[in-house]
């Protein structure tokens, strides 16, 4: 029995520790993607050197929900701002979204996604184009979904695969986040 005891004690330790470290209005967005990317201000023990170049490419192939902005847009404009809030220059930030599977839906117009309706993630996709974030489509999945050039949001660019875009990217010294 006292094992038990110990052990849930432990447990509500943790969980405390765990819910007292940061709370959702700890989350902001901005400073450089307002609305999107919420990040929380943390007391940071791995520096980052002065003159670090980030070159990241996101995968994304999971649609987001209906009337939702995609996860890893949103995750994109995250690392944006996290990073530029740390002192990162905008301009030594390269990002690129390859974008294959369903979620090649998330970056057409409306016209091709929901006549008449504007796509949950246009504002995003246009506010992340204007910080210099590429979006590469993968031309296989567009094919199986039916999607022409002319069906992708503006700034978007058709790559031949997903897989065409992340071995490109890779050589152009592109490493892939897993978030």
């Amino acid at each position: 029995m006292k094992f038990f005891t110990v052990m849930a004690a432990l447990a509500a330790s943790a969980l405390c520790s765990a819910t007292s470290l940061a709370a959702p209005d700890d989350f902001t967005t901005g400073p450089l993607i307002e609305g999107y990317g919420a990040v929380a201000p943390v007391s940071n023990q791995m520096p980052i050197p002065d003159g670090t170049v980030f070159r990241v490419a996101f995968d994304l192939s999971r649609p987001a929900e209906v009337g939702e902005v995609n996860r890893k847009l949103d995750s994109a404009a995250r690392f944006l701002n996290m990073h530029i809030a740390a002192g990162i220059p905008e301009e030594d930030l390269h990002i690129a979204l390859v974008v294959h599977g369903g979620a090649v839906e998330d970056v057409t117009t409306g016209s091709h996604f929901m006549p008449g309706m504007e796509p949950a993630n246009a504002e995003l996709v246009a506010r992340l184009i204007e910080h210099g974030v590429r979006i590469y489509v993968c031309g296989q999945s567009a094919v199986y979904h039916d999607i022409e050039v002319e069906d992708l949001m503006p700034g978007v660019t058709m790559a031949l695969s997903a897989m065409t875009a992340h071995a490109l990217l890779q050589q152009d010294g592109y490493t892939l986040n897993p978030f």
